[in-house]
């Protein structure tokens, strides 16, 4: 099994997402509103010595791809952890077309599948309700705007995994890994919001080799059952078995970064994801990380 990078550079900050403030929010969905700005941002952390992107697979994901594919000679070491998909498309997709027009236009849309072959096996996954079929064709969908760079895990979205999880579905999760294992040629990710309980299951599952991302931080933001659960559950995992990631660390800046790294380099935790949007964030954060 290959080993995740330590310190993997985020993308939050660049979609206008902040979970405690929406005109923090707002700032900086204006402010990243040009790919320029982007880039200078990731240019600034690379400079900085990082070598792990996740990217949620956005609106915007599939021309911030292109950038970085444009440029081998810049951008050729790094290391791609995928997150999909990414819920708030979607959401708009059903709201717009249904639940079936949104499915046809993610599996039929030119330059996602082609080929007889591959039309005829979506039309039987939507006929026959085939869950697997459907989920292994989403994924490739999902993927595609990722092909060509270096993938190191395939995450999925907590919404999805959660929602799987509360269903008990043991199947979906297995060919999942093993999909992504043997298509890309990655790691399995799941990103959760109870990281004890997916843990737990995956356990009983008999599934291993999945890297397990969640809110980690002093205060249990975002983190359920609570903060003594995550301690318990870290300092019993055995990390060839489940890798552990650390988000939200700052819990949407409620907890200083000094108090923040404190406690995250206390626990058994193998890789940290964070964003910023200045050089001296990102030089502080990987400073107070190492």
């Amino acid at each position: 099994m290959s080993t995740i990078d330590q310190i993997v550079f985020g993308d939050n900050q660049f979609f206008g997402i902040n979970h405690m403030s929406q005109d923090k929010a707002q700032q900086l969905a204006e402010r990243f509103h040009d790919l320029d700005a982007i880039f200078s941002v990731y240019d600034a952390a690379i400079d900085a010595g990082l070598r792990a992107v996740m990217l949620n697979s956005n609106s915007r994901a599939a021309e911030i791809c292109d950038r970085f594919r444009s440029n081998p000679s810049r951008y050729a070491g790094l290391s791609w952890y995928p997150s999909i998909p990414y819920p708030h498309k979607y959401a708009n997709w059903v709201a717009e077309k249904g639940i079936v027009g949104t499915l046809n236009d993610v599996l039929f849309q030119k330059g996602r599948l082609s080929g007889i072959g591959k039309l005829a096996q979506g039309g039987l996954a939507l006929m026959s309700m085939d869950i697997v079929r459907m989920m292994k064709m989403l994924v490739d969908a999902e993927m595609q705007m990722f092909d060509g760079l270096n993938i190191k895990v395939v995450f999925l979205q907590n919404i999805v995994t959660d929602l799987l999880l509360g269903l008990d579905t043991a199947d979906i999760f297995r060919e999942y890994c093993e999909h992504v294992r043997r298509k890309y040629g990655a790691m399995p990710g799941l990103i959760t919001q109870n990281m004890p309980y997916l843990r737990n299951k995956l356990m009983e599952w008999g599934i291993s080799g999945v890297v397990i991302c969640s809110s980690i931080n002093k205060i249990g933001y975002l983190m359920s059952p609570g903060v003594e659960a995550y301690k318990q559950a870290l300092a019993e995992n055995d990390p060839e078995a489940f890798p552990m990631m650390a988000m939200s660390t700052l819990a949407s800046g409620a907890v200083p970064p000094k108090e923040a790294y404190d406690f995250v380099n206390s626990l058994n935790i193998q890789s940290v994801v964070f964003g910023a949007s200045s050089r001296p964030h990102i030089e502080e954060t990987i400073r107070l990380i190492k």
